[in-house]
């Protein structure tokens, strides 16, 4: 080997060299800026949390430390998760009934259009429901009626139903309809949450259209993708009872409610919801019923980040339809699990806020 060619050589290996050094340092570049770059905590208005509340403090902590690039507890982006229940945890579940069960009662027992038309089952049903001491109480039977309720609806006219039936006024509330009751001190926290950029997903009981048209122009800000709910079928309008596998949806197909309750979102559902349609461990869990139990855990449990659930106890009696029996069965499921307990009564300055009175 000449001269000449060991120097060509040295200068292929020393460009090589200097190549892998750059991609090398660039990678790390990149890496450190992707965290580096994360401003951190963004703070915003809690004004409707009591000073000194431990569940407000325990949830700020929460966001400092898992947003700050230099703690142990640093979450990224991209896996900064929330998954809230809707009815009693967003939204007011006790006037005197959970936002689809008045929906439901009013389709069968006093809608004008409807009430004349409903099935046995949806009229033994509803009446039942609407004298029980708690919501809820038939379960399977329940789903089939309210199903057979909005059989042959469109989706767009099921909206618009949902629509006109939020400007109600709220039973026990002076100054409030049942599209404007949400716990605002909660509205707070989910903007919290989306301004250190949290993905806020809700996962309820509620049938998954329902629940969409509930918030759909409200004032929680959540798109229409990350709210996930219970399913009730849903069948193109000349499919009859061809099997949805086997039909093939045709031109003039529209798509309306097939009659038939699918799934109840609620335990170990919400579980397999998160899983299969959010595809990640939340890292935050926001609840406030049993129901809400499995959800929490699984956010809790053997999670590679810093989690934590928040479940809300409905112990006022003042200002809110409370039930002291199901806030100490919250208190101790959260005592039991070391999950963080909010009081409606001690840690939120107003629930509906300050122009909604209870009568």
């Amino acid at each position: 080997m000449d001269m000449a060619d060991s120097t060509n050589i040295w200068k292929i290996a020393t460009a090589v060299s200097v190549c892998l050094l750059l991609v090398v340092s660039g990678l790390y570049i990149l890496d450190l800026t992707s965290k580096e770059g994360d401003p951190g905590y963004v703070e915003t208005d809690m004004s409707m949390w009591v000073d000194g509340s431990d569940s407000k403090k325990d949830f700020l902590d929460y966001l400092e430390s898992v947003t700050d690039p230099k703690s142990k507890d640093y979450i990224p982006p991209e896996d900064r998760i929330a998954v809230f229940d809707m009815d009693g945890t967003v939204v007011c579940e006790r006037d005197p009934w959970y936002f689809d069960l008045c929906l439901f009662i009013y389709r069968v027992l006093e809608d004008p259009d409807y009430k004349d038309k409903a099935s046995d089952l949806e009229r033994e049903v509803a009446l039942l429901e609407k004298d029980a001491p708690s919501p809820g109480i038939l379960d399977d039977r329940l789903e089939q009626a309210r199903a057979l309720a909005f059989k042959g609806m469109t989706i767009d006219e099921m909206n618009d139903y949902i629509q006109e039936f939020k400007k109600n006024k709220m039973p026990s509330y002076e100054g409030m309809t049942y599209g404007e009751s949400f716990y605002r001190p909660m509205l707070q926290m989910i903007d919290a949450l989306h301004a250190n950029d949290f993905k806020v997903y809700i996962v309820s009981g509620t049938d998954r259209l329902t629940a969409r048209g509930l918030l759909q122009d409200s004032m929680l800000d959540i798109p229409v993708d990350r709210i996930i709910g219970s399913g009730k079928s849903l069948v193109a309008t000349g499919q009859g009872d061809t099997d949805g596998s086997k039909y093939v949806f045709k031109e003039d197909d529209g798509i309306i409610y097939g009659g038939e309750h699918v799934i109840k979102t609620l335990n170990m559902n919400k579980i397999v919801a998160i899983i299969q349609e959010i595809g990640k461990k939340p890292v935050l869990a926001f609840g406030n019923s049993s129901s809400d139990s499995s959800m929490a855990m699984y956010a809790t449990v053997d999670n590679k980040y810093r989690s934590m659930a928040f479940m809300l106890c409905c112990d006022d009696l003042v200002r809110e339809n409370g039930d002291m029996e199901a806030a100490q069965k919250m208190y101790d499921l959260c005592d039991k699990n070391g999950w963080t307990p909010i009081s409606m009564k001690n840690d939120w300055t107003t629930i509906y806020g300050p122009d909604v009175k209870k009568k």
